[in-house]
């Protein structure tokens, strides 16, 4: 793994931390690589139940180190392949999206631009208060392109996308939460965002993994597309092992015991 990222797995929760403090982990080629490959890692984990994500230091990402990412002529931002819809660049927030678990941003400190883009991929954001948020890319005459488009829409109303993006103004951890950016606000977001993420690994994994990819595709889809997605995954679900163990559990009072998804 590439000095730029950390991750530690334990229980099922994999804690994902970007490592570069003293650039208050900003965006450089080498981070955007290392990015992508623990999320391509991780993926392949089926005793994974949830991720947390987070930064070192006194922030979470502090958005694209311009110099650095300029001076890398062997990384190509634009490339694409036939394995993922997303660019280069893209794939580095996409991949946390396509995780098949629960992935918690735990912000803190600053975060910019595509640092914002890193958060939003997530399913579920925790904050500090006095955390700092900016949708920056204007303020370099550009537009956000790590995957922003397919994100905040989904959050925050349209009005409110447009201008966060057209003036890039900084909001507070505060303002964050109640705009829809945020989810939850904690002095500690990174213990809070692990107590959320043991609590979901306590719960069957294959209905877990189910919910985030009914609720991920139900945009998507029309209303009978939907409810028949809705149905498909329920008859995955009724009758297997994880789903018996869950009613057992219940009945009898005790924590559930889960085999990994196959």
């Amino acid at each position: 793994m590439s000095d730029r990222i950390r991750v530690d797995v334990c229980d099922g929760i994999a804690d994902v931390r970007l490592d570069r403090s003293e650039k208050l982990n900003a965006l450089d080629t080498a981070m955007f690589r290392a990015l992508i490959e623990a999320g391509e890692n991780l993926a392949k984990d089926r005793s994974l139940r949830a991720v947390v994500l987070s930064g070192e230091g006194r922030g979470f990402c502090a958005g694209l180190d311009v110099a650095n990412f300029a001076g890398d002529g062997g990384f190509d931002p634009f490339e694409r392949d036939d394995s993922s819809p997303a660019n280069a660049v893209q794939r580095s927030a996409w991949v946390w999206t396509e995780l098949p678990v629960p992935v918690i941003a735990a912000v803190h400190g600053v975060c910019f631009g595509g640092g914002l883009q890193l958060a939003l991929a997530a399913d579920i954001r925790f904050a500090t208060p006095d955390a700092r948020l900016s949708v920056m890319e204007i303020k370099w005459g550009l537009v956000p392109d790590v995957t922003l488009s397919q994100t905040l829409p989904r959050l925050v109303r349209a009005d409110v996308a447009k201008e966060l993006t057209f003036t890039g103004r900084i909001v507070s951890g505060v303002e964050a939460a109640e705009l829809g950016l945020v989810t939850h606000l904690s002095d500690a977001p990174h213990e809070a965002a692990h107590e959320l993420a043991r609590e979901i690994a306590g719960k069957s994994p294959n209905a877990v993994r189910a919910a985030k990819q009914l609720f991920d595709a139900a945009p998507d889809l029309s209303v009978a597309q939907g409810l028949r997605l809705e149905e498909g995954l329920q008859r995955g679900l009724l009758g297997k092992p994880n789903q018996i163990e869950a009613v057992k559990a219940n009945l009898e009072k005790r924590e559930p015991r889960f085999s990994d998804p196959d």
